[in-house]
């Protein structure tokens, strides 16, 4: 009980953790290249753009610090075994994270916020840069410590000691697992990002507000989506080959594979027995699975009985299964709510074009604003499937799950700070919401004509956002 509770609480810190950095990220990037584009071309739309943009990022990067403190609180609360076995090559990179990327971004970010009307032209644009580098850094450091969970290298493991120990860090920074998860990622906070900018520009749009800002703005939203909608496609092919590669398991509970097949066929809707273990009925595509997961449209991929004895021989008697359904759907929901999006991207695409004669109909903007949640419905999907897929194990191959729970914690402490947490973001959730709604129907504000700084003479720093 106390194991599942703490399973829980990880789960909930780290979903509705990021929610927030993708769309960190992905807007982080785009503010930067609205300030960019002001800076070249002294238009005040993008201005007005890179203000109104910039604020809603501050809000959600605020809240970004906030709940992954939290998260470095589950390690030593819930998870003590397993941050003793980890702790020399997990705490590495995240090491690394806070003091080199977390340090540039914040830095800057602080210095582009304080230095409108203080700071030159050139240099505070070059602060909204580095800022948005920090976050891509962090986000790397972060994967590749994840990536190490799933595919362990550039450590030993010291039976004396009972814990794992670190011997190539350029293995853990290089690890294909880490360079494929990155990759992937940083489309999908470009989709994010992008799609937040489009919602609320539908938004705005539907009732004929701020129509000088908003336009170009959800052209540059859509464009971005539809890139990175592209790129999260390729990316995603990447990994699916490298988990058939590295976690076969995985790949088969994806596809609900029971049984070793040459070729096979990739799997749109299946039902099995209410605890996974065989498939009832099932509509399938021909080969599409074996080239997923081999590249070629005739590959074997190994089934999940098969996977499950060569693991008893392997680690000893015992469940090496993850939950079939689970990781089933959220696979499936993962793919579709992405696919959704980049649908919407060409919609609006075509129906904003140039050479559109007729206004754009209403319908596109209230699917525009639904849209928003496509991208954070994907993202959260995929990491539950990305550590669920991953089960019985912590790190895999190494450490159970079930052998990382702090002994010391009992059933009511893990009830009682499930609840405590829970409450505490929900609590959070009001707040955000509060702030970005309020700030994104106020609209982009109004530019003065001496702000920001027009010159790239240096101006004294002070509290001037």
């Amino acid at each position: 009980m106390t194991l599942d509770l703490a399973r829980w609480q990880f789960a909930i810190t780290t979903v509705y953790h990021f929610l927030f950095v993708p769309l960190t990220i992905g807007l982080s990037l785009l503010v930067a290249g609205m300030q960019t584009a002001w800076y070249r071309t002294d238009d005040e739309r993008y201005l007005r753009m890179t203000k109104f943009w910039g604020k809603l990022l501050l809000i959600n990067f605020a809240m970004g610090v906030v709940t992954g403190i939290v998260q470095e609180f589950q390690f030593g609360m819930s998870w003590s075994d397993y941050s003793r076995y980890v702790g020399d090559v997990f705490g590495a990179p995240l090491a690394i994270e806070g003091l080199l990327a977390f340090f540039l971004e914040s830095t800057f970010l602080g210095l582009w916020i304080f230095g409108w009307d203080r700071l030159p032209k050139r240099l505070h644009l070059a602060c909204i840069w580095l800022a948005s580098i920090g976050t891509v850094l962090s986000a790397y450091f972060i994967l590749a410590a994840n990536s190490w969970m799933q595919h362990p290298v550039g450590s030993v493991v010291n039976d004396e000691r009972g814990r794992a120990e670190l011997v190539d860090f350029g293995a853990v920074l290089t690890n294909s697992t880490a360079v494929g998860a990155f990759l992937h990622t940083i489309t999908a906070c470009f989709v994010t990002g992008g799609m937040f900018v489009v919602a609320i520009s539908a938004w705005h749009l539907a009732r004929g507000r701020h129509t000088e800002v908003f336009r170009p703005s959800m052209r540059l939203g859509l464009v971005t989506v539809l890139i990175a909608s592209l790129g999260v496609v390729v990316t995603g092919d990447l990994q699916a080959r490298l988990m058939t590669e590295q976690q076969p398991m995985k790949m088969a509970a994806a596809e609900a594979l029971y049984d070793t097949v040459a070729p096979a066929s990739f799997s749109l809707f299946t039902i099995g027995t209410p605890d996974g273990s065989q498939e009832l009925f099932s509509v399938r595509v021909p080969r599409i699975l074996s080239f997923m997961a081999t590249g070629s449209f005739d590959g074997e991929v190994e089934g999940i009985n098969q996977l499950q004895a060569a693991a008893e021989q392997t680690y000893g008697p015992g469940d090496y299964t993850p939950d079939i359904p689970v990781t089933y759907w959220t696979f499936r929901l993962m793919i579709g709510f992405g696919m959704l999006a980049g649908l919407l991207s060409v919609v609006g695409l075509w129906l904003t074009r140039r050479s559109a004669r007729r206004p754009v109909p209403r319908w596109f903007y209230v699917a525009g604003v639904a849209g928003l949640v496509l991208p954070f419905a994907a993202n959260s999907v995929g990491w539950i499937f990305t550590e669920m897929g991953r089960q019985p194990w912590a790190v895999y191959g190494m450490l159970r799950t079930a052998d990382g729970v702090s002994p010391s914690v009992s059933t009511p402490m893990a009830l009682t700070s499930l609840i405590v947490l829970t409450l505490l973001y929900g609590a959070l959730a009001v707040v955000d919401g509060y702030l970005m709604v309020r700030y994104a129907e106020a609209g982009p504000p109004p530019v003065a004509p001496e702000s920001p700084a027009d010159t790239d003479e240096p101006r004294p720093l002070a509290v001037a956002y």
